[in-house]
């Protein structure tokens, strides 16, 4: 069986650009599908065009096979009455033949080239295709698209547009020509032997399409919703499971189950909503079926007493019709299944059909750091409030120049941060780096000239020497190991040993990093930045989760990364930003104080206030 030919006609994987088909696909577009489920559907399938081309083809042959099976029947019991058994072989030996060479090779045939269509060229590829360029769009959409939702219904989403996408094209394919060709068949055959024959299947098809017209329309919808709340309960257990320690910390597996059950309670209402609506529809059909199948007994039965039509005529209208009444249950069922994966693919466009929530501007080019200048220059940003949080702010940093960024929580620094890094754009104002405004420049090399060690710091489900190398991908083992033993986190890497027997460098550290102390997971982010060696360094809150002991061996190693770079650090401790070249004090969006630690120790302001409370020496009130 030709089993590889067609499994190596789509590449699932295919970039942006390329031709994810080998025949006849466009290219993979490097846009997010059309918002409209026509569009969207039609976005997928063009890249595969003559794989489902095929498919219909092959659904017809299939569909012409079946529906002359009747006939065959038919034609079978008439020559049983026109021939004797002694001279039936040798007077109707071609007919006999052809009958025999259909059903034994040309169905079979068709049969397997229909498979190997599905099986082998679109389960598989097309439905990893999709949820490969759904991944694509959805990773990089912007920061706040994933903080307004729940990670785990976005990766269902994704998860379940590729299948459902999938089974809704192949099953209307094999639908319409199972409808088209037996209605067809059936009726221009009976109808040609007695026009009354016909009768009982035209009034069924009548009946069965104001059937589906009824009831199909509110499968989709309930199925809609039932997609929406199996959604919804995913983020919720999700959730639940990404914050395991929260809620064993709190003891709040009860509170967990609650939140929970409300969402499987959902799920199970609108489960068994859509539940009545098939078994009302299975009810329905069958009764039809069995009245469409006494009438057409009935009427061949009352025609051939009659003397109207022979037995070869009634031998062909009662299989032609059990046949149909079969096929009519399994065109209901998947018609059933195509609402309901319609349903699924509405409610996955909700993630995937979006688009990007900080796109790069039209013209966008790669940001050149020479230098590493930075400069804001009347910069406002209020998440969209009208009290912002940073007021007209303008600050420079001079290249190589450390800055350190003071004051109270919500003063704005962070969003200081967040704004140079581009995951939120200015309302006002603008952003330099070396002269080019980054609102102008590429994201991905707008970050990839920036090394950033964050407070909470997260560390990917992976090995530590591909969460160290992540920083830089092409450096070898020398290079991770050397920016281990740089951050001071070479001493527990050798320590460490997962639940499979990896170690060392080997072993992977949990989800989000949970494996590792706070202080172990910080060192492995300074390395991962040490190894990315970018000219711009932002520290935000970077050794907030160390000791003292270990906080001064790194900041020994932080004072090595940061020379001949340009960097902005954050720290309530305000130890470990005093020898920076310039501290710059923030109240409430705005820049109160400027100048070294002990410039502003003797001023007296707000910095001072700060640093003796930190240092003990609290002001009477």
């Amino acid at each position: 069986m030709p089993f590889r030919l067609f499994e190596r006609l789509v590449d699932p994987v295919a970039a942006p650009g390329t031709r994810a088909a080998r025949l006849f696909g466009t290219p993979v577009p490097d846009a997010p599908p059309p918002r409209t489920l026509a569009g969207f559907y039609w976005h997928f399938i063009t890249q595969a065009k003559a794989l489902f081309a095929a498919l219909f083809f092959a659904g017809l042959a299939v569909a012409l096979l079946d529906a002359a099976i009747p006939v065959m029947i038919g034609r079978l019991v008439s020559l049983l009455g026109s021939y004797p058994p002694d001279t039936l072989w040798a007077e109707a030996w071609p007919s006999l033949l052809g009958m025999g060479a259909i059903l034994l090779f040309g169905r079979p045939l068709a049969i397997a080239t229909q498979n190997l269509i599905t099986q082998q060229g679109i389960n598989g590829n097309v439905t990893s295709m999709i949820r490969w360029q759904s991944h694509w769009q959805v990773v990089r959409q912007g920061l706040p698209f994933f903080q307004e939702d729940f990670s785990g219904r976005i990766a269902n989403r994704v998860m379940q547009a590729g299948p459902a996408l999938r089974e809704t094209v192949v099953q209307v394919v094999n639908a319409v020509w199972y409808i088209l060709v037996y209605g067809t068949a059936a009726l221009g055959l009976l109808a040609s032997a007695d026009w009354r024959l016909a009768l009982p299947i035209a009034v069924w098809f009548l009946l069965y399409a104001a059937l589906l017209r009824v009831l199909v329309p509110r499968m989709r919808d309930r199925s809609r919703e039932a997609s929406a709340q199996r959604s919804l309960l995913t983020g919720r257990i999700v959730d639940s499971y990404t914050n395991i320690q929260t809620v064993k910390l709190f003891a709040r597996a009860e509170q967990e189950d609650a939140f929970v059950r409300e969402g499987l309670l959902g799920l199970n209402a609108a489960f068994l909503r859509q539940m009545r609506l098939v078994t009302l529809n299975g009810f329905l059909l069958s009764t039809l079926n069995a009245s469409m199948l006494t009438a057409t007994g009935a009427m061949a039965i009352f025609l051939w007493t009659r003397g109207e039509i022979g037995l070869g005529v009634v031998a062909t209208a009662l299989p032609m019709a059990w046949q149909i009444a079969n096929i009519s249950g399994w065109v209901a069922f998947n018609v059933t299944a195509i609402f309901e994966n319609l349903g699924v693919v509405q409610e996955a466009m909700g993630s995937i059909a979006v688009p990007p929530t900080a796109p790069d501007p039209p013209g966008a080019v790669p940001l050149r750091v020479n230098r590493g200048e930075i400069r804001f220059e009347r910069v406002r940003f209020g998440y969209g409030r009208d009290t912002g949080v940073l007021q007209d702010l303008n600050l420079r940093v001079a290249p190589g120049e450390r800055v350190g960024l003071v004051g109270h929580s919500g003063a704005g620094k962070s969003t200081l941060v967040n704004l140079l890094l581009g995951f939120f754009r200015p309302e006002a104002g603008r952003i330099l780096v070396d002269g080019q405004d980054i609102a102008g420049v590429t994201q991905e090399s707008l970050r990839a000239a920036i090394g950033v060690v964050t407070q909470d710091t997260a560390l990917l489900h992976r090995s530590i020497r591909e969460n160290i190398r992540y920083g830089r991908p092409e450096a070898d083992m020398a290079e991770v190991e050397a920016a281990a033993a740089r951050a001071a986190a070479d001493g527990f890497i050798g320590t460490l040993e997962d639940w499979r027997g990896r170690a060392g460098y080997d072993a992977h550290v949990g989800e989000r990093g949970v494996k590792l102390s706070g202080g172990q997971r910080q060192r492995i982010a300074i390395a991962r930045v040490l190894l990315k060696d970018a000219p711009i360094l932002v520290l935000d809150e970077a050794t907030s989760a160390l000791d003292s002991e270990v906080e001064a061996v790194i900041q020994d190693q932080l004072a090595e990364l940061m020379a001949g770079k340009t960097v902005i650090a954050i720290a309530h401790r305000l130890s470990t930003i005093a020898r920076m070249d310039r501290l710059v004090v923030l109240d409430h969006g705005r820049i109160v104080e400027e100048g070294t630690h002990e410039d502003l120790l003797r001023r007296g302001g707000v910095y001072a206030r700060l640093w003796r409370q930190q240092s003990g020496a609290f002001e009477d009130a």
